[in-house]
């Protein structure tokens, strides 16, 4: 599948590139005099907008004192830069407050991406040098107690507003430090969402929701990116309010809709090495809070086995996600992270559990326009000697490919009627046999 390639950015002329250089030092030297301004304490106790407030009239006052140049920039884009400078990440502020832009990356001093509708372009805005860079890195990190250094050059955090940051300085990226930052979606899309743009069918979108209220246990598989998360929010919709949840996450994202949600989060070693809590530990632990539903944000380990037993002795209703590029992977990966529980158990019995626990797989899918799609709603419909049989219920249908790139296609039911439709009989929810066709697309 052809990359999603990033949109480059013309450099900008001699005279502008020149009175961006007269910006950029008065917004230096502001900086530097809001430092001495406003250092004994002066916005303590402030509410975040009172702060920027503050900021922008000591910068304006300042700016008419020094009588300072603006380079051809606007002032209130200047004083604006100078309170993100002081108050925030510095030049990433205006990307990380646009609502359409869903991740961001800093490759170096002057090569910043974002992510926009699925696709990648090369932003404008630069860092004046690698000290800049870092000055940003330990104004994220500060707040979150970790620390960044050449004995500890990767971390892996969240943001207060929920963002996930990753972080990375030299010597584990030798050339310049990284930043990549995931946006935490406050307005979370619901299944009717998803079907506006086209991730998935309202047949496909139907039968999902027959699923969860039937209590199967579900994985939801698909590369980074592809929409893991957005869909278990959207299943997790049709979860009755009456149901007790429990859901377990490293780090934690989920904002489910229902009242009676308690919230597990992993948290890595402290600087010392200890007080781990390891999501292995919470998925136990989880076991002894009386819950109706376990929810494990994501599975990438040896907690993998804890989940599979979990499933298997009464606790059905469990939905996960797992990184796999389609459902036969997930569940190579799924055996492989059962053995790195350190159980001595033959492949056999391992793929006996997860073939009796697990009746379901969602694989999600990044195509080549950068949208996401559900491409695979797969059925585990048991053992063959020593093969789990897989079988597809609904599948994406690849109709073409525009000239501009764009991918045209549905979800289409396959014409299987999954074997365990008397889950659904059990929960009193009709199956209707027309929900699958015939299969004659295909």
């Amino acid at each position: 599948m052809r990359p999603v390639r990033p949109v480059q950015v013309d450099a900008p002329s001699p005279r502008v590139a020149a009175a961006n250089a007269v910006a950029e030092a008065t917004k230096i030297r502001l900086h530097e005099l809001l430092i001495e301004e406003l250092e004994h304490g002066a916005l303590e106790g402030l509410a975040p907008e009172q702060q920027r407030e503050a900021v922008i009239k000591a910068a304006r006052e300042l700016l008419v004192q020094e009588g300072l140049q603006l380079g051809g920039v606007p002032r209130d884009e200047l004083l604006e830069a100078v309170a993100d400078e002081a108050l925030g990440l510095g030049p990433l502020e205006p990307l990380l407050r646009d609502p359409s832009i869903s991740e961001v990356m800093v490759n170096d001093i002057d090569k910043v991406y974002f992510e926009r509708e699925g696709r990648i372009f090369r932003s404008p805005v630069r860092f004046r040098d690698k000290q800049h860079v870092m000055r940003i890195i330990e104004r994220i990190v500060a707040p979150l107690g970790r620390r960044i250094d050449e004995s500890s050059p990767m971390v892996d955090a969240r943001l207060p507003d929920g963002s996930r940051v990753n972080i990375t300085i030299p010597p584990a990226s030798p050339k310049a430090p990284t930043i990549t930052i995931r946006k935490f979606r406050a307005d979370k899309m619901r299944m009717a969402d998803l079907i506006a743009v086209g991730a998935l069918s309202e047949q496909t979108a139907e039968f999902l929701a027959m699923c969860v209220r039937a209590h199967l246990n579900i994985i939801v598989s698909g590369g980074t990116g592809t929409g893991k998360t957005t869909l278990l929010n959207a299943l997790s919709a049709f979860i009755p309010n009456t149901e007790r949840i429990i859901t377990i996450e490293d780090p934690a994202e989920l904002r489910l809709q229902q009242d009676h949600v308690i919230t597990l989060e992993a948290r890595p070693a402290s600087i010392e090495g200890k007080n781990q809590i390891k999501q292995r530990d919470l998925v136990r632990n989880c076991l002894r809070m009386r819950p109706d539903r376990i929810i494990v944000g994501e599975v990438r380990g040896e907690e993998a086995f804890d989940m599979l037993q979990a499933m298997n002795t009464g606790h059905d209703g469990s939905i996960s996600t797992i990184h796999a590029n389609n459902p036969r992977e997930a569940l190579s990966r799924l055996e492989n992270m059962v053995l790195m529980a350190g159980m001595d158990l033959p492949s056999r019995a391992i793929r006996e559990q997860i073939a009796s626990a697990i009746h379901i797989f969602i694989q999600l899918s990044r195509l080549q326009d950068g949208s996401r799609k559900v491409t695979h709603v797969t059925e585990v419909s048991g053992m063959e000697g020593d093969t789990i049989t897989l079988q597809d219920i609904f599948l994406f249908k690849l109709d073409r490919v525009d000239e501009d790139g764009k991918v045209h296609g549905s979800m289409r039911p396959t014409g299987i009627r999954p074997g365990f439709a008397h889950k659904f009989a059990i929960a009193g929810i009709e199956l209707p046999s027309s929900l699958f066709g015939t299969g004659e697309g295909w």
